[in-house]
């Protein structure tokens, strides 16, 4: 993985596109902001009915606690995938017990908070410093952790932060990014777990993936724009023009992606009848500094790091080693 920067990521550059001060609204906010981004892609407004997820009993926090610690087989081609494309799909990480654990707290803090913002999307951070010890089991899983620096072959991962992300019934596209000018972190070594609390069909749009370590420089000439979709309608034509493969294959139950920092990805709005609830840890290699200036892309980074100094290695009590 390269760590060159692309001209969205230049300081003339973040200055032409109105990015280069901090974000200085909710974290809730800087979601409707972001998926005010998205172009229309003329999918339909119907909604399809689907059932809600089969009732299964939830693992009792003993046995959540052990498979969240238990580590996952991942195999050489699962690793080399990863390192070719910039993401890796990996199959029955983590049961069906597990998961209706996770979806039963993200229901209840969901139905305890202001609920979901303009857009219909709900995102919830740090819900490991909050009450909910199963979130933090997520969070802080050696399984999920270890999987990160596995896939990103460095010996230790810190937690940078993670989210519950909900797009509501009916909310729209997330447009086409990588994540590496949203983390204010100088390193290429960062990964990003999502993890479906059900199973996501084609209409409830699951995350879909740019094929290629290198393929984010199919868009590097195109320029971001802070107002409007003309950047994520950008990306989508030169993908198109270069003949990018597109990954946007449902996820199965207990299916869990792993996408590196300069993995360009997308996902269309949830066209279905329920919620498309999911969990997203992103993860750094250990040793990783903070960089010289964020900007308004990394939204509201100082809760994520707190006391973390530009140009400085990053080690706070809320960055944590996860990987062990």
């Amino acid at each position: 993985m390269s760590t060159q920067d692309s001209r969205i990521l230049t300081a003339e550059h973040a200055r032409e596109s109105g990015v280069d001060k901090p974000w200085e609204e909710s974290n809730g906010a800087w979601w409707d902001w972001y998926l005010s981004l998205a172009a229309d892609d003329g999918t339909p407004q119907e909604l399809v009915e689907v059932d809600p997820p089969a009732a299964v009993d939830p693992l009792p926090l003993a046995e959540l606690e052990e498979e969240l610690r238990t580590p996952y087989a991942l195999t050489d081609a699962q690793r080399d995938g990863f390192r070719r494309n910039g993401y890796a799909k990996l199959q029955r990480v983590l049961s069906p017990g597990a998961l209706a654990a996770g979806r039963l707290e993200v229901e209840r803090l969901a139905a305890a908070g202001d609920g979901p913002g303009a857009s219909g999307f709900l995102s919830l951070d740090m819900m490991w410093q909050g009450d909910s010890e199963v979130l933090r089991l997520f969070a802080l899983s050696p399984r999920l952790g270890r999987l990160a620096a596995d896939l990103l072959g460095v010996d230790d991962a810190r937690i940078y932060h993670d989210n519950v992300l909900s797009k509501q019934p009916g909310c729209g596209r997330t447009p086409w990014h990588f994540d590496a000018h949203h983390f204010p972190i100088a390193s290429k070594d960062i990964v990003t777990s999502w993890i479906p609390l059900q199973a996501i069909p084609a209409p409830m749009g699951p995350l879909a993936f740019a094929a290629g370590a290198e393929t984010w420089r199919v868009a590097e000439g195109v320029d971001f724009d802070s107002a409007g979709d003309s950047y994520d309608r950008g990306v989508a034509e030169a993908f198109a023009a270069e003949g990018v493969e597109v990954d946007d294959t449902p996820f199965e139950l207990g299916e869990v992606s792993f996408h590196h920092a300069w993995c360009f990805h997308f996902a269309r709005g949830n066209r279905t009848t329920q919620p498309r609830q999911v969990m997203a840890t992103t993860y750094f290699a250990d040793g990783a500094k903070l960089v010289d200036q964020p900007t308004m892309v990394s939204g509201d980074y100082e809760q994520f790091l707190p006391g973390a100094r530009p140009g400085e290695r990053i080690d706070t009590p809320l960055n944590p080693i996860v990987s062990r």
